[in-house]
């Protein structure tokens, strides 16, 4: 985990130091919180910069104000989280800590919990709540932003969770076959053969949640399909969760096409990076056109993700935002040498993916 991330934040936010008691009525518990060997709280210490010191079921904790409070409010959400019969590891002690830095100092509470037979997803920072709140709010959904954020796997997790618990009779999961134009003709086998390993992602989310076997049986009872794009055109999807993943690869036309499939007692969440178009240059992200087209209309949620919210593995926070500054300095360089040069006549053929 990218622990300057979370230091940086909670320690340069406060110049005074302070000190911090805590105690835990149920002494299992606290020996559980705090880890093999102290290694959760060797964790706390070293993200945020702090010294946490353990006497029996009692911690003291020392450091700049900030830190402080954030660590008190990373035991006392971890401490309860172990309360409703819930594991923590790092994984768990790295979420709320970026929860408690990144946020408002709320933590995770059994309303932002998917459950899925027995099975637990919590969101792992501040936007993954947003994102799971927006979807149960709104009947339209855009997640956007780099990969590792959670956006794929967080809305097949609350569409799994309502298919499970009947709110929805099925769920359709859809992308755009091969990148913009799904000529899908050069390829062998038949159209599943063909199409499958574009819709692979899809699939792994699914059998995250679920039971190889009931995985299969879904599919073959028709309660899951994941389809590419291409098949969405001419049907009504009603009474499903539908999801639209790595939208940034579909035209302004096809996405209108796509949204406009929405049914009675539908949600529909649609994900995407815009920094990773790969449509033909010149050619707009039907994403981006949507986004900007729907931003004021009722019923209608946009989140955006950050590098801060990656998950996925630490570096490839670092490798997003070393993308991202790369694309900034690329940018400033085009229009220093545009303005340089008295020569702007090619700014109206920017497109998404340049």
């Amino acid at each position: 985990m990218n622990s300057s991330s979370y230091s940086a934040s909670a320690a340069d936010s406060a110049e005074s130091e302070a000190v911090r008691r805590m105690e835990f009525a149920d002494n299992g518990l606290a020996l559980q919180l705090f880890g093999i060997h102290n290694g959760n709280l060797g964790r706390i210490e070293d993200i945020l910069k702090v010294t946490v010191h353990s006497l029996g079921n009692e911690v003291t904790i020392k450091g700049p104000a900030a830190a402080v409070a954030a660590a008190a409010r990373v035991l006392d959400g971890l401490y309860r989280r172990l309360g409703q019969n819930l594991e923590i590891g790092e994984e768990e002690v790295d979420a709320y800590i970026r929860m408690a830095v990144q946020g408002d100092g709320a933590m995770v509470d059994a309303d932002m919990t998917i459950k899925i037979r027995g099975r637990r997803v919590s969101p792992r920072s501040p936007t993954q709540a947003s994102y799971i709140k927006a979807i149960d709010e709104f009947d339209l959904v855009f997640g956007l932003g780099p990969a590792g954020t959670g956006k794929t796997y967080l809305a097949v997790a609350k569409a799994v969770e309502q298919l499970v618990s009947g709110k929805v009779d099925r769920i359709i999961l859809s992308r755009p076959a091969v990148e913009a134009g799904e000529q899908l003709g050069f390829l062998p086998g038949d159209m599943r053969e063909k199409v499958d390993p574009y819709l692979r992602p899809l699939y792994d989310a699914l059998h995250d949640m679920l039971p190889g076997d009931q995985v299969a049986r879904h599919l073959e009872r028709g309660e899951i399909e994941v389809a590419p794009l291409a098949f969405m055109r001419g049907r009504t999807m009603a009474n499903a969760f539908v999801i639209l993943d790595e939208a940034q690869n579909t035209t302004a036309v096809q996405m209108k096409m796509f949204l406009t499939r929405l049914g009675e007692d539908s949600r529909m969440v649609v994900t995407g990076d815009l920094s990773q178009v790969d449509l033909p240059r010149g050619t707009r992200s039907g994403l981006r056109d949507a986004v900007e087209v729907l931003r004021d209309v009722k019923g209608i949620s946009s989140v955006y993700f950050t590098d801060s919210d990656v998950v996925r593995h630490p570096q490839v926070a670092r490798i997003v935002r070393a993308y991202d500054l790369s694309e900034k300095r690329r940018k400033s360089s085009a229009r220093y040498e545009r303005g340089e040069n008295g020569d702007s006549s090619s700014n109206g053929n920017k497109s998404d993916n340049e």
